[in-house]
């Protein structure tokens, strides 16, 4: 595998960085109390957005902070978003969306970006960037194991000017959200042709007759407030025009819209991650334990340290993906996109897992944002592509690969 040297950042890139610090320091991670508030407020059947979204979206837009994600917006690389991602995983729930930047609507725009006609992209795209509405997107099904998207089983049969879809799906992230206006739709168009031209993907307003969400799926106990649902397609009736890209074309798609969200994903974790560490080094430095501070034990340094070595790691390789994207496209990092990953919520998962320990009893509780970072970090390992499937590309990768210096047969 070739490597990149990394591209330094543009004036821009290094202003959006610092004005996102301050946004996060003055305005964000402050806020964090009152979204808390009001979620306790309403419940796990509540998924109305608390007020303090809207007031973060409008001061983050007047910072210049707007749909960074997409380069055609914000002008920058893909290596250039990851340090300003990472800041907003700080604060998952707030920091994205204060931005516009928040899964699965910054996938959703990649894709009507990339493939939307003039009608979609008036009609769903302008609103989205605009952060006027939310999205959702409906890919995995209960029934069959869509790690393997051609297993999807959900119809898309045509009906005279109309498509018709029947199925059921779950991990519908957004869906339950009351600003969600549109999902984008994953089924079989013709389960006759090519394994990877049986798909299409269509945008299916969310208020079309039909389309009936179930529940509500919670996340290690925790139901998150745009909601992740069971949702089932009753004959459910769309335009032609609602196909996005075109007929047979939904698995290729499916692949222009993953690739850069599990990047962002991993800029995000890298952000939580960093965060975790910081509240173990403050934890440590003020509680007391068998005579002196936490700091002073020698099992606890190695622990802060081995969380840096665990951060910074899988930053580079993640980094080094962005590098590739900007410089070669999605195609050819694919390789270092499914090693980011992998190793990135792995490392994630770790250091936020030595913070809890450190805080004890805290840290398990809702009394720090640890124990919701561990479950959300221990869910990364599945969505988008479990480890399992990230590993088994890259071994195939490697056992196809021809290496630079021939290795000289084994002997005995």
């Amino acid at each position: 595998m070739m490597t990149h040297p990394l591209a330094a950042p543009s004036s821009t890139a290094l202003d959006l960085h610092a004005r996102m610090v301050d946004f996060l320091r003055e305005e964000v991670l402050p806020a964090e109390a009152e979204y808390e508030a009001d979620r306790r407020a309403a419940g796990p059947d509540g998924h109305e957005a608390p007020a303090v979204i809207e007031r973060l979206k409008t001061t983050a837009r007047e910072r210049g902070l707007w749909n960074l994600f997409l380069p055609s917006e914000s002008g920058l690389t893909q290596l250039e978003y990851a340090p300003i991602a990472e800041l907003s995983g700080w604060s998952l729930e707030l920091a994205p969306e204060a931005i516009n930047c928040a899964a699965p609507d910054t996938g959703n725009m990649e894709l009507l970006h990339l493939l939307g006609t003039p009608e979609q992209k008036q009609q769903w795209l302008e609103p989205l960037l605009a952060g006027e509405i939310r999205s959702a997107f409906a890919m995995t099904e209960p029934a069959v194991a869509s790690s393997d998207a051609t297993n999807i089983e959900t119809r898309i049969e045509r009906d005279g000017d109309s498509y018709v879809v029947n199925g059921r799906k779950w991990w519908t992230s957004g869906v339950l959200d009351p600003r969600c206006a549109v999902l984008v739709v994953m089924g079989k168009t013709d389960p006759s042709a090519q394994k990877h031209r049986q798909q299409s993907m269509l945008v299916v307003p969310r208020d079309t007759p039909g389309v009936v969400v179930e529940r509500d799926l919670p996340v290690f106990g925790q139901h998150d407030q745009h909601g992740h649902g069971v949702v089932r397609f009753d004959d459910v009736r769309v335009p032609l025009s609602a196909v996005i890209g075109e007929e047979g074309g939904g698995f290729a798609a499916a692949q222009a819209r993953l690739g850069p969200g599990r990047i962002h994903h991993c800029m995000r974790a890298l952000g939580a991650a960093e965060r975790a560490l910081a509240m173990m080094v403050a934890r440590v430095q003020e509680r007391v334990a068998f005579g002196r501070p936490l700091a002073e034990q020698g099992v606890v340094q190695q622990q802060i340290a081995e969380s840096r070595i665990d951060i910074d790691q899988a930053r580079l390789v993640c980094h080094q993906a962005c590098q590739v994207i900007d410089t070669h496209g999605n195609k050819a990092a694919k390789d270092l996109i499914a090693i980011a990953k992998v190793a990135v919520p792995r490392a994630a998962g770790r250091v936020i897992d030595r913070a809890i320990q450190v805080h004890g009893g805290a840290g398990v509780t809702d009394v720090t944002p640890l124990a919701a970072m561990a479950g959300w970090h221990r869910a990364m390992r599945l969505f988008d592509g479990p480890d399992e499937v990230h590993l088994r590309s890259l071994a195939m990768s490697e056992l196809g690969r021809t290496p630079v210096v021939p290795v000289p047969p084994v002997t005995v």
